[in-house]
């Protein structure tokens, strides 16, 4: 079988291609060029698109003796993921930037000009797992918690499904990095990335203000009052706690978080945690795995890549999807995604539109 391997340039994307060779596959290995302008070199754990991290990728194709090209993506990138990004925080919304990458750039741009090269298959470096029912290929948790990436994977469809390969599965990290190092690859001890890719310094709010300038509007509190100015609502984002500046303090003495963000007319809510409890929500867009969409069913909903999974009554409808936790949960935001799942198997994701308060569910 022709696979095709996503080479990021970190120690599991060297790996995957390094087990798709041992696998007896003829392997292409391919970086993709996500910018215009790439910095030189890495911060630390930061970012994941440098010259460097394109120079390591080729330094283990070369190692597995595999077939290497740089495919500049970045026109696509910059459109589907980085202004919709910039987008969505503007309309006051808290996007995931790592799951629209994979859901428009790795598993639909990569895969569609490698299905159109001649290739059969992608494979990249996430932590999931894949089994088949029939002609149904089924997405699972990657069995390795601190590792699972199946959150960020919950929007590819059946069609990707069937041509995805993750052939870390659930491997623990420590052990895909002796497996690195025991295969002579430089990337064995490299730093994971942690942050958004494009912005490698970690300082969202900065960059967010150099894209889309400064707005000073008012910080609120529940009743209307004012307790503080900002400098662009698109700073902020639902449940955070740092960084507010309130002039006026809480008469509790309680710290407050952000409960609302409404860029219309400029204005930031503020108020004590209790105020961040959610029991529903409503997703709009929703993907689904298989070919087939569920109707009413108990399963789990997770909303954030590390975040924990929750119980909840879940219903499907055409256009949109109810949520209905079991538990109260706190600081789920719009904009985010929410990926549901039958206990370790990925059923589909939605992007949060609405949510509903405890007090006001109850």
């Amino acid at each position: 079988m022709r696979v095709l391997v996503a080479m990021s340039g970190g120690v599991d994307s060297a790996v995957a291609a390094a087990r798709m060779v041992d696998a007896g596959h003829d392997v292409t290995g391919v970086h993709l060029a996500l910018s215009k302008n790439p910095q030189s070199f890495r911060t630390g754990a930061r970012g994941c698109c440098s010259l460097e991290d394109s120079h390591d990728a080729r330094r283990a194709a070369d190692a597995l003796g595999i077939p290497f090209y740089v495919w500049d993506l970045s026109d696509r990138f910059a459109a589907d993921v980085v202004d919709d990004f910039l987008a969505e925080y503007a309309a006051g919304r808290t996007p995931n930037p790592c799951l629209r990458c994979n859901e428009k750039i790795k598993f639909a741009a990569v895969l569609e000009r490698g299905l159109a090269l001649g290739f059969d298959a992608l494979a990249t470096g996430h932590y999931a797992r894949l089994t088949r029912d029939g002609d149904t290929v089924l997405l699972h948790r990657g069995g390795n918690a601190e590792k699972d990436q199946s959150y960020v994977l919950g929007v590819l469809n059946q069609q990707q499904l069937r041509r995805a390969l993750f052939p870390l599965a659930g491997t623990p990290k420590p052990e895909v990095r002796a497996e690195a190092a025991a295969r002579g690859l430089s990337v064995a001890k490299k730093p994971d990335s942690h942050d958004i890719c494009f912005i490698p310094d970690g300082d969202t709010a900065g960059y967010l203000t150099g894209k889309l300038g400064r707005r000073e509007g008012a910080i609120v509190d529940a009743d209307g009052v004012r307790v503080g100015t900002h400098d662009g609502t698109h700073r902020y984002t639902v449940g955070q706690r740092r960084g507010l500046h309130l002039g006026v303090p809480a008469p509790d003495g309680r710290p407050r978080y952000v409960l609302g963000i409404s860029p219309a007319d400029n204005t930031v809510t503020v108020g004590p945690r209790e105020g961040l409890r959610v029991t529903e929500l409503t997703g709009i867009r929703p993907t689904w795995t298989a070919d087939a969409r569920p109707g009413t069913w108990r399963g789990l909903v997770q909303v954030r890549a590390h975040g924990e999974p929750m119980p909840a009554t879940i219903t499907a409808g055409a256009d949109e999807v109810r949520v209905a936790l079991d538990e109260p949960a706190y600081g789920i935001a719009p904009g985010q995604a929410a990926v549901y799942y039958a206990d370790d198997l990925v059923v589909g994701a939605c992007t949060v539109a609405r949510t509903t308060p405890a007090a006001e569910a109850a």
